[in-house]
């Protein structure tokens, strides 16, 4: 489990990246707002949704364009 996960965070070259962790927290945080709002029937604002579902969309769309580095 310690392995997979810190392959999950790794770029392409590699090496461990933030965005990538920022993308999974933006992921989990997705995930639990859609909890609290179908089961707990908390409100979460549909901006918030919203912007956090665009910065995983994102960081997709910067990892796809992203070019391994040779050196």
């Amino acid at each position: 489990m310690k392995h997979f996960l810190q392959q999950l965070f790794k770029d392409k070259n590699g090496e461990f990246s933030l965005r990538e962790m920022a993308i999974a927290l933006f992921i989990l945080v997705i995930i639990v707002s859609w909890i609290s709002q179908q089961f707990f029937r908390l409100p979460v604002p549909e901006f918030m949704f919203y912007s956090f579902v665009s910065l995983v969309g994102a960081g997709c769309f910067g990892y796809s364009i992203e070019k391994k580095t040779n050196s």
